[in-house]
């Protein structure tokens, strides 16, 4: 730590030899301090990599998109559109993700509900709610779901753009949630970000659907795709009104 050298009337007058010699070994605490100060940021900055390297692919994908902002959530408002040939559908939500308060406003009116207390009503809302969010929060669910397991590629050719890009493939278990046993392809550059995805109904070896992960935005902390098309085009589903409180 660097520090002032102060002298006295008596030091002043002491001899050149003496005056050199204080001097040079104030030189050599303050070149000593900086070499450990040196050595502690370099121990903590070796220590924030293996840190970051015990992270599997999952959290490093689910954290590169915000999901430790996620803490801070309130309030979450999105619209759920799908573009198909010459038809439109839309529909909007608000969620509360502490209280798991939701409501749904779509063409046929509106529907709220709590996540935690569903009934016959109020299960297909929930259903449309939770494909729509997967859609919007995918990374997150990398790491939020039970009963999954993944596998892993490297250097393999996307589906769409036909990149190079490494892939992790999700699977649900066969029991629990409305659609049990699916897989998904999850494409991603050396970034973490998620480029392109590929949906498998039933762990198929076809695949259900692809489409690109493009258009990202930063909504307070939270990195969303806000657009997703499939390889013609024809299809767009994608995201708008997003807000985050």
């Amino acid at each position: 730590m660097l520090g002032f050298l102060i002298f006295t009337e008596n030091q002043i007058r002491m001899n050149k030899f003496l005056t050199t010699l204080f001097i040079a070994a104030s030189l050599i605490a303050c070149k000593n301090d900086k070499k450990t100060t040196e050595d502690t940021s370099e121990s903590e900055i070796t220590s924030q990599q293996d840190k970051n390297e015990e992270l599997t692919t999952a959290e490093k994908i689910a954290q590169k998109n915000g999901l430790d902002n996620w803490k801070d959530v309130s309030e979450l408002n999105f619209t759920f559109n799908v573009d198909r040939e010459d038809n439109h559908y839309e529909r909007s939500w608000t969620w509360n993700p502490k209280s798991n308060e939701v409501n749904m406003v779509t063409p046929n009116g509106i529907v709220a509900f709590n996540r935690d207390s569903l009934n016959d009503r109020t299960r297909g809302a929930d259903a449309s709610f939770i494909n729509d969010k997967y859609w919007l929060l995918a990374p997150y669910n990398l790491v939020w779901d039970e009963g999954t397991t993944t596998s892993e590629e490297k250097n393999v050719t996307a589906p769409i753009s036909k990149e190079t890009l490494n892939k992790l493939t999700l699977t649900y278990g066969s029991e629990g949630g409305y659609t049990p046993g699916d897989a998904y392809d999850f494409y991603y550059g050396d970034d973490f970000m998620i480029k392109e995805w590929v949906y498998r109904k039933g762990n198929d070896s076809v695949p259900s659907m692809a489409t690109t992960w493009e258009d990202y935005k930063d909504f307070n902390g939270l990195q969303i795709a806000t657009m997703h098309q499939d390889s013609t085009k024809n299809f767009k589903l994608y995201f708008t009104d997003i807000s985050v409180k």
